[in-house]
């Protein structure tokens, strides 16, 4: 089962009121586990870069102003996505990006249906507890310190991890197909064990036990082991 991974950095929090997506990034996961396969793209916004946005992903305008507009990117983009789910962190804010850069072009919107929504899926595991990303890697020990800034690409790795946890956390063996690629290889033939050789243990009864039998079978009448064959 293939899966996507998805993350976007904006110029702000609304398409409607001018703001753009500067970043995306993307995970491939097979059967929930990611298999290196990435897609990631900064974007040129064609405005300017509000403080406030740039504090959170540290992308200025000057870094932005030299590379493709959406626009440029777009068959690339929706190439890479196929028809494949989407596994987004609070999905509402960045599909409403995507579909509203898509919907500048002509391109048909990416239905909400499509998407794993990873905030509502916490909330639902953990009530009550914060549900942004950084939270959800401290609960589930997942290595986070390199994340200063936001970041597409990063985020959708560190969501790949947190997506895993969320379902149920890595089962043995299950990442055998996934992480080779290929079948016939190394991973896919069963692991040998060496264990020393033990000799069996001895059954027959004791002298001691055998006289303690026969003193019990003395007690008896007509006791079946004296029986003789029919």
């Amino acid at each position: 089962m293939r899966e996507i991974v998805l993350d976007t950095e904006t110029t702000g929090f609304d398409p409607l009121t001018g703001h753009r997506i500067v970043e995306i990034g993307c995970v491939e996961l097979f059967n929930h586990l990611p298999t290196g396969g990435t897609y990631h793209q900064y974007l040129n916004p064609e405005r300017d870069m509000p403080e406030e946005a740039f504090r959170v992903h540290g992308l200025s305008a000057q870094f932005l102003s030299d590379k493709p507009v959406f626009a440029e990117v777009v068959a690339d983009f929706l190439e890479f996505l196929g028809d494949s789910k989407l596994v987004i962190h609070n999905a509402e804010f960045d599909m409403k990006f995507i579909n509203a850069e898509l919907a500048r072009l002509g391109f048909p919107p990416i239905p909400m249906t499509r998407t794993v929504d990873t905030v509502l899926m916490a909330r639902r595991k953990f009530p009550g507890a914060q549900a942004n990303l950084d939270a959800l890697c401290r609960r589930f020990e997942i290595d986070n310190t390199h994340r200063t800034h936001h970041g597409a690409l990063l985020d959708s790795e560190l969501l790949a991890e947190v997506y895993l946890q969320l379902i149920g956390g890595r089962q043995p063996g299950l990442e055998l197909g996934a992480s080779k690629g290929q079948r016939g290889g190394a991973a896919d033939q069963p692991s040998q064990v060496d264990r020393p050789i033990r000799a069996a243990r001895p059954h027959d009864a004791s002298p001691e036990e055998l006289e303690a039998h026969n003193a019990f079978i003395g007690k008896l009448k007509k006791p079946i082991w004296l029986r003789e064959p029919e």
